[in-house]
């Protein structure tokens, strides 16, 4: 039997446990190829409770999103990104969960700063028509992951599947600026996304073991366009940012964290924490075919910043998701 097939098998609850589970652990040995992991992203797709909409939304929709597991303890750096996009006129689609390796997971502090995460699909679409953003619950978009977990749980390292998330958002991101646990997995992901035909996606892994581009340090990215991947490495310093420590940037529980996302969304923080975010934020626009360039994407993030109209928009955000 085939990757393909036993990928089917496995999202329709057609293995054992124990079949499974050897599945997973033989791939992990092996090291996951590109095609694996695009195959069972597609598989893990095309089971998913995906959102309704129109063609033409759809290649607009851009994600910012890591894989986790990188253990570093910062605030929600990308979820404060997507927010700033939406800001600005991007389509945001955020595919994320609750905390699982950190203190606060996107969801949870989205949800402390107010807005409504409990929507159904058609209201998801909604939010993302008016207001350029929309969040995609993950456990209540892949229901076959109730039958998959248990399985995970049971290896004692990781799987697949700590690489599969941000590639799997329902509702079909064309655009990613990706963050993964490990440089070993910039190559994989990336030739994954254009197996999965992404239009354009940043694939990034910091040197200090960050799923984001890190402000401590060298990021190595690869950037994915027009079926082609080019590779490189970037360093905060050339794009005019101080290096900061790790300890600058750290965040805590969902509280914390939304009251960093929302003093930097307020432009009242000008510290390493703002700064990690404009790097991030300008990657993301530049994705989005927001700015012609970094240096240009970066003076943007920093104009809607010191406007206050991130702020103004997040309160739109919080208002219509309670009305729907």
């Amino acid at each position: 039997m085939n990757h393909q097939e036993m990928f089917e098998r496995l999202f329709e609850n057609k293995l054992t446990h124990e079949e499974a589970r050897s599945f997973l652990i033989n791939l992990y040995h092996e090291g996951e190829s590109a095609h694996d992991i695009a195959l069972a992203a597609q598989v893990m797709r095309n089971h998913s409770i995906k959102l309704p909409i129109s063609a033409s939304l759809q290649e607009q929709i851009i994600d910012v999103v890591g894989t986790g597991g990188d253990q570093s303890g910062s605030f929600n750096v990308s979820s404060t990104v997507a927010l700033i996009l939406s800001s600005m006129g991007c389509h945001v689609a955020k595919h994320g969960n609750r905390s699982i390796t950190s203190k606060s997971g996107s969801a949870d502090m989205l949800e402390e700063l107010g807005i409504n995460l409990n929507l159904s699909p058609d209201k998801q679409v909604k939010m993302l028509e008016e207001c350029g953003f929309c969040f995609i619950f993950a456990m209540n978009h892949h229901p076959a992951m109730a039958h998959i977990m248990p399985i995970r749980k049971s290896i004692p390292h990781r799987t697949i599947f700590n690489l599969l998330g941000p590639l799997t958002n329902p509702a079909g991101a064309k655009k990613y600026l990706l963050g993964v646990f490990s440089p070993s997995f910039i190559d994989s992901v990336s030739n994954a996304l254009l197996e999965l035909h992404t239009q354009r996606a940043y694939v990034v892994s910091s040197d200090d073991g960050m799923d984001e581009i890190s402000i401590s340090s060298t990021t190595q990215f690869a950037y994915v366009e027009a079926g082609y991947v080019s590779r490189g490495v970037l360093n905060p310093t050339d794009y005019g940012f101080k290096l900061a420590p790790k300890s600058a940037i750290l965040g805590g529980d969902a509280s914390l964290n939304a009251t960093i996302t929302r003093d930097i969304l307020m432009g009242l923080l000008r510290d390493a924490k703002r700064d990690i975010v404009v790097l991030n934020g300008a990657f993301a626009l530049f994705v989005d075919g927001g700015a012609r360039d970094i240096k240009e994407a970066i003076e943007k993030i920093e104009a809607q910043l010191d406007s206050g109209k991130a702020y103004e928009h997040l309160q739109k955000m919080i208002a219509l998701s309670k009305t729907l």
